[in-house]
């Protein structure tokens, strides 16, 4: 009995120091190696200060910014150390009730707006913390944007067009524009 508690704890000893310790160092060595930026977060700094990532999205409401898919994290929106969706199911009111808020936010932001709102800017992604918003989003949100900017809507457009992203390797997932980067190209041009 004491011979079989022995090896198994040389075996426990033995897995723990290889699958707890040399392959996460050894992992973790290859990727500060080939890929830096991606290992240490995709950060996006601006005047030597770290302002973001370009895979968490951010709040913002102010009429001059794009607004980027609502967050159902907690106890703040894109709380990162609480990725979550709402688990609100769509036979439940309440998931109505907030989206139904968000349009009208969206409606009272832009009044003269006539196009379809975008369902990613009034439902959570899974994660809550999406940094995208789909074209249409984008496009939706220019007319707002410009106009408390006071800048030409064809310029809006191009900077859209600029950090738009394609589907990844040409055939995955859809086009989509990064919301942090946008806005703080946004905020560059005053």
């Amino acid at each position: 009995m004491l011979s079989h508690v022995k090896h198994a704890l040389i075996s426990f000893l033995l897995l723990t120091a290889i699958t707890g310790i040399a392959y996460p160092l050894v992992v973790t060595g290859i990727a500060q190696v080939l890929f830096p930026k991606q290992a240490n977060g995709s950060l996006i700094e601006k005047n030597g200060k770290i302002v973001g990532s370009e895979l968490i999205g951010q709040q913002f409401s102010d009429p001059k910014h794009f607004w980027g898919r609502p967050s159902a994290t907690s106890p703040y929106p894109y709380n990162a150390a609480s990725s979550s969706g709402s688990n609100l199911g769509p036979s439940n009111p309440a998931l109505g009730d907030a989206v139904a808020a968000r349009v009208k936010a969206l409606k009272d932001a832009d009044p003269g707006n006539t196009l379809p709102v975008p369902v990613d800017l009034v439902t959570a992604s899974g994660s809550g913390l999406d940094p995208h918003i789909s074209i249409a989003a984008a496009d939706y949100q220019v007319s707002r944007v410009a106009k408390a900017r006071g800048l030409d809507p064809a310029k809006v457009r191009e900077l859209v067009a600029k950090h738009t992203e394609g589907r990844q390797w040409g055939f995955l997932g859809e086009p989509r524009v990064n919301v942090l980067e946008l806005n703080l190209d946004l905020d560059s041009l005053h």
